[in-house]
């Protein structure tokens, strides 16, 4: 137990013994877990959680970061999110690439590992002169290409957080934790197996820490509400592919 809280129980528990003996006047011999926060850790979890997502919803930028495993693949994301857009890297299978979306626009960034089985379709050493024109750089990513579906949803704030943020199964809360210094209340679905989800009990009551359904990730939460710039790359850091992205 650090020193602060040693002291702390200290000066309690003599607290407490004088208030046995007969001095009047002292409070705070058991200590209320609620005292000094936001008070939804009192609340039913179903309120908390509606709570804690029009928090999320209302609040201007988030940075998310962790794992989440769909569709049998596996992605270590570390990404900053707001309503028109959103940028950070993403891992999946041993590769690393960024991600850069202003509006409607998508753009992929990887180096020349992640470019190198790209499907040239003329068999002639295409593959290397791919992956070399792109190395590094920002390239396209047309709405109509699979890959614009697959990863724009990444650097989606409000798309991301709804299928994230929901859990599965009766809901019910599960004690006062604490994330990163900050004190939390636990709430879970079906006593975890649905998920669980960490609460701030401090100021506003943003998510901090999930654990996904079904082995699915965990992912941290933090930086809620603190903008940061979105800019398009500049036409030498960029390439317009086409329609159609090389299949990687």
């Amino acid at each position: 137990m650090p020193q602060g809280r040693i002291r702390r129980a200290v000066v309690v528990t003599a607290m407490c013994a004088l208030a046995v003996t007969g001095v009047t006047g002292l409070t705070g011999c058991s200590e209320d877990p609620d005292a000094g926060t936001n008070g939804v850790g009192k609340l039913p979890a179903d309120t908390i959680q509606s709570r804690t997502r029009a928090a999320a919803d209302s609040a201007g930028a988030v940075r998310l970061s962790g794992t989440v495993v769909t569709s049998g693949s596996t992605y270590k994301l570390d990404m900053r999110l707001k309503a028109d857009g959103g940028t950070g890297s993403v891992t999946s299978e041993g590769a690393t690439f960024r991600l850069l979306r202003i509006g409607e626009q998508l753009y992929l960034k990887a180096d020349a590992g992640f470019w190198s089985h790209a499907d040239s379709g003329d068999g002639k050493g295409g593959e290397t002169a791919t992956a070399d024109k792109l190395d590094g750089k920002y390239v396209k990513v047309p709405q109509g290409d699979p890959a614009y579906k697959k990863f724009s949803g990444f650097t989606d704030k409000a798309v991301l957080l709804d299928g994230l943020l929901s859990l599965h199964g009766a809901l019910a809360t599960a004690g006062h934790h604490e994330q990163s210094g900050v004190r939390t209340i636990r709430i879970t679905g079906d006593k975890g197996s649905g998920g669980s989800l960490d609460v701030s009990l401090e100021g506003t009551p943003y998510p901090l820490s999930l654990t996904r359904a079904g082995d699915a990730g965990t992912l941290r939460f933090s930086d809620w509400g603190k903008d940061f710039p979105l800019a398009e790359p500049s036409k030498d850091e960029t390439v317009d592919y086409g329609k159609q992205l090389p299949t990687s």
